[in-house]
């Protein structure tokens, strides 16, 4: 009996153990976010149906769907994530261009101070920068990767080649 418990407090600290447990938790983690994530929608969408029975105010239904919208393609990036494990930054970006652009629809832009409208001008700016540039970089640095993986063999190939041709 103590050796069976001595093996199972072993395994707790191997540290494939410890990953896949670490790895399992931040899945729970996430799953809860996207309950919340679906619940807040649903509220909202709720509040958005209900605010049609008054007289209607156009920026808050405004405001009420890009919200919703911001919140479908947050669930849609954790989504993703589960599956691959991996964060989509032009989705991350995505969702950060359209929370921007709903805080000046918001807030409409002649009542935005010059200093704060620069600052979210900067801030799209650099969002579409690094949203053109992307794809530009992933294809070059995947392009670079696997053009050096087809080239090494090649490589070799023509110099065992030219050893053959010298002997």
């Amino acid at each position: 009996m103590p050796k069976r418990v001595i093996k199972e407090v072993n395994s707790w600290f191997q540290r494939e153990s410890i990953v896949n447990n670490l790895e399992r938790f931040q899945d729970f983690i996430i799953i809860s976010l996207c309950v919340g994530l679906f619940c807040v929608m649903l509220i909202r969408l709720g509040d958005m149906f209900f605010s049609f029975l008054h007289p209607l105010d156009v920026r808050e239904i405004t405001s009420d769907i890009l919200f919703i919208l911001i919140l479908v393609e947050l669930f849609r990036l954790l989504i993703d994530y589960l599956q691959t494990q991996q964060i989509s930054v032009g989705a991350a970006v995505e969702i950060t261009i359209v929370s921007a652009l709903r805080e000046v629809i918001l807030r409409g832009v002649l009542e935005i101070q010059q200093n704060q409208l620069f600052g979210i001008s900067t801030f799209l700016l650099v969002l579409a920068v690094i949203f053109i540039a992307l794809p530009l970089v992933s294809t070059f640095f995947g392009h670079a990767n696997s053009h050096n993986h087809e080239t090494l063999p090649e490589a070799t190939e023509i110099l065992s080649d030219k050893t053959l041709t010298a002997d």
